[in-house]
């Protein structure tokens, strides 16, 4: 039930999360149980193995009975925790008390039959005859593993019903107490209920988390990711959609708004709910279509198999399957967004993948009434040719869907729209609103258009779902923006109804920065380094007596201060961003300055996860050699940047230097702060170092814009001397 992080714009932090921003996680006291269950049946496993494995010699030294010996009381002892593990779930679940402790027996009898069975350390001894042990009963060891293992089972499947009834009974809590905000008329009730929601959605997040993280099938942890997601999300907009409503009872606007909010955690709920139940409300069935790449990925698997059966399927099925595929292109062709050249490309692929099926069919019929060598030949090649020229459609379809992203995103980084729609607000200006409201229209349009590109390229299930989930949030976000800014166009002095809109704004412009997240892990995957961590993320070993072991005890922040570091967090991780878009416009991407930029960008997006509860990094001691690392790689930028200022210009030197004075201190300051004790202020410590290493990325962009231009002006200058040279030697 190992933890792995959700998929790129999903599970964010805040309060909702079951880890803190400052990575104190939180386990109830069940899943702690349950978990040490499956720890103790780990090693059961494997002694048990050893026991059957055993050969029977003729001859068994002192030493070999000894080992044997060991090995049952090893299992006893192992059982005897389980039994324990098992009988504290029972006393906390009366209704399944009973099935737990009969299991609980079943395994307390067979450890004891284990450890009887293999108690040997006399068996040389005359006085040991008639004894039965695992050489005379073999069968009886065999059969009281199967029984203890059997039992084990049992109790894991009992525990993990308690689970799911605990999260189905949180959800009620959580949706009983929503249905009594919806009704709330008065300031003071709104605030007592609220506050109890407010428990109740940790609960819940604490429960969801967990399962979460020991889900095995990685598209249920996706959706699962999605799902809390948004009720994380939502949780703030419900507050201030709901304030703003009591504050302006009579406002259509705000009512609909506050709608929008209550409709979509609804839904997030009873996804969750499918998701741990495994099953569908009214025996609904997923009738989201198949993504282009695996459309693909499944035609090319039943070509191939052509090579080894001819009879493997019908021409009419997979004449159909390519045609479902190349069908689905047309999301690509049909788009106003993209470009005339991707367009025509993409039909021209289709178009020969087409002829190319003919020509393989027609080598396969004759193929099944000749055995011929050529025939074989002949098929291998149309096998081929169909394939690359699939891979090659892929390519396109992959370049078309990111390249539209990566424009999208840089056109939108700065959210001018967003800003006006706040300023028409404030001064209550209902023509620029309509005029902003159909700007953000036509932008939320382009996004959801986007995402259901990259759904087709995302090469992954998570990653579709991560797309499906981006597309649902552009749509229902850019909405419920709109209604927020009319709420304050109306009422432009209301305070919560700015404080709303920020609110919107603010999750807008978070799932901007999750969807340039998903398209770097799109792109990941389409270059074979899906799961890559590169060098630099290694974090180093901690020292033993680390000065900073003591200083890092868990003291669990507060509700504001979790809001503080999401903040911070939120804005490292939109810095990254621009950083690797700086990165990208480099030509040789193994250049010293653009790989200690990209490590430093890298490694900066690990800490923004951090904040969020997510990413490699667990626990604010990982946290700290991460920011360690972080800094040694600042220092070693600022040389690689120093280098290159001795082949500039006096006047392009100077510049380069006053940037590399700027990040050379912050590096230290950020190596000092790492080193320094806080005892029992471990926020304090992780808000510093936020603080330093967003500093240090806003000079790390300011870096990369600058030796980039002075680059080219230094190529370009070397060209024309070059030139002129080979010019004087003609002459």
């Amino acid at each position: 039930m190992a933890a792995s992080p959700g998929p790129a714009g999903v599970g964010g932090a805040g309060t909702f999360h079951g880890s803190s921003p400052s990575g104190f996680a939180f386990d109830s006291g069940l899943e702690i149980k349950t978990r040490s269950v499956e720890q103790t049946l780990l090693p059961l496993v494997s002694q048990i193995t050893t026991l059957i494995n055993h050969k029977d010699n003729t001859k068994k030294s002192d030493k070999t009975l000894q080992a044997i010996q060991r090995v049952g009381q090893a299992v006893n002892l192992a059982v005897g925790r389980f039994v324990k593990v098992g009988e504290a779930i029972a006393n906390e679940n009366w209704d399944l008390k009973e099935e737990i402790n009969i299991a609980c027996i079943e395994a307390k009898q067979a450890g004891e039959t284990i450890a009887a069975l293999t108690d040997i350390t006399n068996l040389n001894h005359p006085d040991s005859d008639g004894q039965i042990t695992i050489f005379t009963d073999k069968t009886g060891v065999i059969k009281a593993a199967r029984l203890l293992l059997s039992s084990v089972t049992k109790v894991l499947l009992l525990a993990d019903r308690v689970v799911i009834k605990q999260i189905i009974t949180s959800r009620n809590k959580v949706l009983t107490t929503m249905e009594r905000l919806e009704k709330v008329n008065s300031f003071q009730e709104f605030v007592q209920i609220f506050s109890q929601f407010g428990n109740e959605m940790v609960e819940f997040a604490h429960l969801t988390g967990d399962r979460q993280n020991d889900l095995k099938d990685e598209k249920k942890k996706a959706k699962m990711a999605a799902a809390r997601a948004v009720l994380e999300k939502c949780t703030m907009m419900l507050l201030t959609a709901s304030k703003t409503c009591l504050r302006h009872p009579n406002c259509e606007s705000a009512h609909k708004n506050k709608e929008g909010v209550f409709n979509r955690m609804k839904v997030a709920l009873d996804k969750v709910i499918e998701i741990v139940t495994d099953c569908k409300p009214n025996g609904e069935t997923d009738v989201s279509s198949i993504s282009i790449f695996t459309g693909i990925k499944e035609f090319k698997m039943n070509v191939e198999a052509l090579r080894e059966d001819l009879y493997f399927q019908s021409k009419e099925n997979l004449s159909a399957a390519l045609e479902v595929t190349l069908e689905h292109t047309e999301d690509f062709t049909d788009s106003a967004y993209i470009s005339h050249k991707h367009r025509e490309r993409i039909l021209e692929l289709s178009t020969q993948a087409r002829m190319e099926l003919q020509q393989l069919i027609s080598v396969w019929i004759q193929a099944q009434s000749k055995k011929t060598k050529s025939i074989a030949e002949e098929l291998e090649l149309s096998i081929l040719k169909i394939t690359h020229n699939l891979d090659e459609l892929k390519k396109e379809l992959h370049r078309t869907a990111t390249q539209l992203a990566a424009d999208l995103l840089k056109r939108h980084a700065d959210h001018v729209v967003l800003k006006a729609l706040k300023l028409t607000g404030v001064e209550g200006n209902l023509e620029a609103l309509a005029e902003y409201a159909s700007k953000l229209s036509e932008q939320k349009e382009q996004l959801i258009e986007t995402c259901r590109l990259l759904r087709h390229v995302s090469g992954t299930e998570p990653l579709e779902i991560t797309c499906i989930h981006a597309e649902e949030t552009f749509q229902v976000t850019g909405q419920q923006i709109i209604s927020a800014a009319e709420t304050l166009t109306l009422h432009p002095s209301s305070k919560i109804a700015k404080e709303n809109l920020d609110v919107f704004c603010e999750a807008w412009e978070s799932q901007i920065s999750d969807m340039s997240t998903l398209l770097r892990e799109i792109n990941d995957v389409f270059e074979g380094r899906r799961g890559e961590k590169y060098g630099y993320l290694s974090l180093p070993k901690p020292m033993k007596n680390n000065a900073n072991l003591k200083s890092l005890k868990p003291d669990k922040p507060d509700s504001e201060e979790q809001a503080k570091i999401a903040k911070l967090g939120l804005k490292l991780g939109l810095l990254t961003s621009d950083a690797d878009c700086e990165i990208e416009k480099w030509e040789d991407q193994e250049n010293e300055i653009v790989r200690y930029g990209r490590n430093m960008s890298s490694m900066a997006y690990s800490l923004y996860l951090f904040t969020r509860g997510e990413g490699p990094l667990k626990t604010s001691q990982d946290l700290i050699h991460q920011l360690e690392a972080f800094a040694t790689e600042g220092l070693k930028l600022a040389s690689s940047v120093q280098a290159l200022s001795k082949q500039l210009k006096d006047d392009d030197k100077l510049m380069l230097l006053l940037e590399i004075n700027k990040l050379i201190p912050l590096c230290h300051q950020l190596q000092t702060i790492t080193k320094t004790p806080l005892p029992n202020k471990v926020f304090l410590k992780v808000d510093k170092c936020i603080i330093k290493a967003r500093s240090m990325m806003a000079i790390l962009i300011q870096l990369l814009s600058l030796c980039y231009k002075l680059l080219k002006k230094v190529e370009s200058r070397w060209v024309s001397v070059t030139n002129k040279d080979t010019m004087d030697g003609k002459t």
